[in-house]
């Protein structure tokens, strides 16, 4: 797919999110005058990453981790020598949901068409879910419901999988908040990151 095509595409759906009246966080969204967060980064990425949802500082600027959790996966892609410019980073729900909460079934449910949409224009390689809302939501999307486990258990792996445009790896990660937290955690997630060195 030709970049303008894909720029086309992705377009199409951001207007699509900014009208989604149907959205339980539509309302939440414009009496605060936040902005959707789509995604961004290479339209021809290798890799993207997929988080769970924006929080305040990317609601407000309508660019996905760019707050304290995007400082920390920017130290984590610089461990493994990729550029953030080369990837593509997006969450499955578009909106942030109200104090940080996780996101619900039915906000995972409303969002996930756009995700899937935005898998198909970018076409990558490799999709690194971030947390474990993610990774359940791409782990069933790609038929690997028997491989999921908990993130506990999950986070540092890769499983091969099937994309409509061919074969695709899953690598399943430990959300980057987790280091915001507890900043000890940076090294375990560092290390669970290395696993993407194969594939960039």
């Amino acid at each position: 797919m030709e970049n303008q095509n894909k720029i086309e595409k992705l377009k199409s759906i951001r207007d699509e999110v900014i009208k989604l009246k149907a959205s339980p966080l539509y309302e939440y969204r414009t009496s605060n005058k936040y902005l959707p967060v789509i995604g961004e980064g290479s339209h021809d990425a290798k890799i993207m990453f997929v988080g769970e949802a924006p929080g305040k500082n990317e609601a407000l600027t309508g660019r996905p981790f760019c707050g304290a959790a995007g400082k920390v996966l920017d130290q984590l892609l610089a461990h493994v020598n990729i550029p953030r410019a080369s990837v593509y980073i997006t969450n499955i729900v578009k909106d942030r949901p109200p104090e940080n909460r996780d996101p619900s079934s039915a906000e995972i449910e409303i969002y996930g068409p756009f995700l899937d949409k935005q898998i198909e224009i970018i076409q990558p390689e490799v999709i690194a879910t971030l947390g474990r809302y993610a990774m359940g939501y791409i782990m069933k999307k790609f038929d690997l419901d028997l491989e999921l486990e908990p993130i506990g258990k999950a986070h540092g792996k890769a499983y091969p999988a099937k994309a409509s445009y061919g074969d695709i790896n899953i690598a399943t990660l430990y959300h980057p908040c987790m280091a915001v937290y507890n900043p000890h955690n940076i090294d375990n997630l560092k290390k669970d990151f290395e696993v993407l060195k194969s594939f960039s």
